[in-house]
């Protein structure tokens, strides 16, 4: 077997393996180790130019107070959570709807629809961004507002998500679906009570990927909305930069604060997402 596992591997190739694991992992967290540092450091040692070294005065407390009292962090973290948590419903149900036709019927022009789905997940975004804007100023109105990101997002990661669950859902036995009909059983309850329950891992794995993609959307963010009421909290920290020029203390705190909500996500649902990414891998 290729390759050897590291329980079976020479005392020196095990040692080289577990240092090389620890040096990528230190330079992999370097930047985060030097933000969250710099998030607990007071405004004095920045003043003073500590900028490197370990805090001379840990003022954890009073950065973060700060961040939620002197800037509307609240309402930037309650936007991302709305815009999110929508866009991963939408674009999830419609998808597994896709998905189950695409995988179960046969009708024409089918592999084009499918071949749609993928080609419009290559296209970059940045050429759309002048008609996606001119779109959401004219001819739906909903600039400069969180249904702008909603909308978009749905739009934009229906066909990834259309692809996975094509995928997922053709890998199911076709007895269970001809047993329902058989029964007598609609379409639509085949969906709901024998597709939709199979399929959750598939969704689980969705959900993760979804909500990271979008909670740490930025592009759209200066695209689609411009006013605080509306903004992601990644649109929002840039916008705190402009007015808190020098404190990078500030900065940092609310950078990790917007990072946080999809590391818990992914902890929460990690054992749904790798059953999700791994179904079939054994098959065969």
């Amino acid at each position: 077997m290729f390759p050897t596992p590291i329980e079976n591997a020479t005392p020196a190739r095990r040692r080289a393996y577990y240092i090389t694991v620890w040096i990528a992992m230190i330079v992999w967290l370097l930047p985060i180790i030097g933000i969250a540092v710099t998030s607990i450091r007071s405004v004095q040692d920045l003043n003073a130019g500590n900028y490197w070294g370990w805090p001379t005065d840990i003022s954890a407390v009073a950065n973060y107070t700060r961040v939620f009292t002197s800037s509307p962090m609240l309402r930037f973290l309650f936007n991302s959570t709305v815009i999110t948590l929508l866009a991963c419903v939408g674009s999830i149900a419609l998808s597994a709807m896709a998905g189950f036709a695409l995988s179960r019927y046969r009708f024409r022009g089918a592999t084009l629809l499918l071949a749609l789905f993928i080609a419009g997940n290559f296209v970059p975004f940045q050429m759309l961004m002048i008609p996606v804007r001119d779109i959401a100023l004219h001819v739906i109105p909903v600039y400069d507002t969180i249904w702008a990101l909603v909308i978009f997002h749905i739009a934009f990661q229906t066909g990834f998500c259309t692809l996975f669950m094509r995928n997922f859902i053709a890998e199911l036995p076709n007895e269970l679906i001809e047993a329902a009909r058989v029964e007598g059983v609609s379409e639509i309850k085949i969906f709901l009570h024998v597709i939709l329950p199979l399929v959750r891992p598939a969704m689980a794995a969705l959900f993760v990927l979804i909500f990271t993609f979008v909670w740490n959307d930025y592009f759209w963010s200066l695209v689609l909305v411009q006013s605080d009421s509306a903004r992601p909290v990644t649109a929002g920290i840039q916008a705190l930069k402009e007015t808190w020029t020098n404190t990078w203390h500030l900065i940092s705190a609310g950078s990790l604060l917007a990072a946080v909500p999809p590391v818990l996500v992914f902890f929460l649902m990690q054992r749904q997402f790798i059953a999700g990414l791994t179904f079939g891998a054994t098959k065969g």
